[in-house]
């Protein structure tokens, strides 16, 4: 039987701004089991990604017929077409490894469009998303555990610390 935080982690866990890298801590938070936030959270992932695999092309045809939105869809396609050079490089295994890293940007909305932009056979880039969504949701699963057992320990301010720092690092790394 599915709870009300059952259905939230499945529904944040498809969105592309959440996915799952952000909906597991969220859920370890809630004292949600680990391992049902994890399977959830995997699902509600995985689901988007046929549709956005099959709809691309229509959306990309009727988008040009408006001038705006075609432009602003095309900046999205030129900037994803930049991430996934060294997928377009190693195939299917790139696009797995792309998908279960988590990091932003990486997940599995990315990874479809980038499936759809190379032109990989969609059954089997659903399964290769659907693999590294797997992978990056045991990832998350073990780095959340992880983060909740230092911030018992420590403290939650040394947590939010060390991830201001590792954020502000990031930005100035892409800055160069």
């Amino acid at each position: 039987m599915m709870l009300n935080r059952d259905w939230y982690v499945l529904v944040l866990s498809m969105l592309p701004f959440t996915e799952l890298r952000a909906t597991i801590p969220l859920a370890v938070a809630w004292g949600m089991y680990p391992w049902r936030a994890f399977w959830l959270a995997v699902v509600g992932n995985v689901i988007p990604v046929f549709p956005i695999l099959l709809l691309l092309q229509p959306v990309e045809k009727g988008l040009k017929s408006f001038p705006r939105l075609g432009s602003s869809f095309q900046n999205l396609l030129r900037k994803t077409r930049y991430k996934g050079e060294q997928i377009k490089k190693y195939g299917l295994l790139g696009l797995l490894l792309f998908v279960a890293i988590p990091l932003p940007g990486t997940g599995a909305w990315t990874g479809a469009i980038l499936a759809w932009l190379f032109g990989f056979p969609y059954f089997s880039a659903f399964f290769m998303i659907s693999l590294g969504v797997l992978g990056a949701g045991l990832l998350v699963t073990l780095a959340s555990l992880g983060l909740f057992q230092v911030a018992r320990f420590y403290g939650l301010e040394i947590i939010l610390i060390v991830l201001i720092v590792i954020l502000l690092l990031w930005y100035w790394q892409k800055r160069k």
